[in-house]
């Protein structure tokens, strides 16, 4: 009886010094969260500091689409042969449109669009006939302050 109370006292001491961490294992413990939690931390304002940019773009995108689509949708030949007093509202003919920039979408009538005074127009319009046809490239150029430009061309005959 006495050796087993003895041995049964010796494995609880042996458990007892077993059971705690020491200050040293928990100092390194909390180095290595830190330095996990940094990296973790630093992949997570990244992405969100750029997570803006595909709508930003998906905006000028949809500009870009809606002036040219404005435009092409116009003739190729002016109807009335004159361009004298014309605003954008009255444009009548593809090349009217040649030169223009807009600081800030704005729409037929000349009324800014909320929310998008940050961007700015160009259209450019040129003659590319082809075999006797006639033909208009139009350039739309959307920029935002501080990116990048997205530009979309198209092409109109005159048939």
């Amino acid at each position: 009886m006495t050796v087993r109370h003895n041995m049964t006292k010796y494995l609880s001491h042996t458990a007892l010094l077993q059971a705690g961490a020491t200050l040293v294992e928990l100092i390194l413990t909390i180095v290595i969260i830190s330095v996990a939690l940094s990296g973790i931390l630093s992949i997570v304002n990244l992405t969100v500091s750029h997570s803006a940019d595909p709508m930003v773009q998906r905006q000028a995108i949809s500009i870009a689409e809606s002036y040219l689509e404005e435009i092409m949708l116009l003739p190729v030949t002016d109807p009335n042969g004159s361009n004298a007093g014309e605003t954008r509202a009255s444009y009548d003919n593809i090349s009217d449109y040649d030169g223009l920039s807009d600081s800030g979408a704005i729409d037929q009538n000349n009324n800014p669009i909320a929310g998008l005074e940050n961007y700015t127009v160009d259209v450019t319009v040129t003659d590319d006939s082809l075999s006797g046809v006639a033909m208009k490239k139009i350039t739309v150029s959307v920029t935002r302050t501080g990116t990048d430009s997205i530009i979309l061309t198209g092409y109109r005959a005159n048939y």
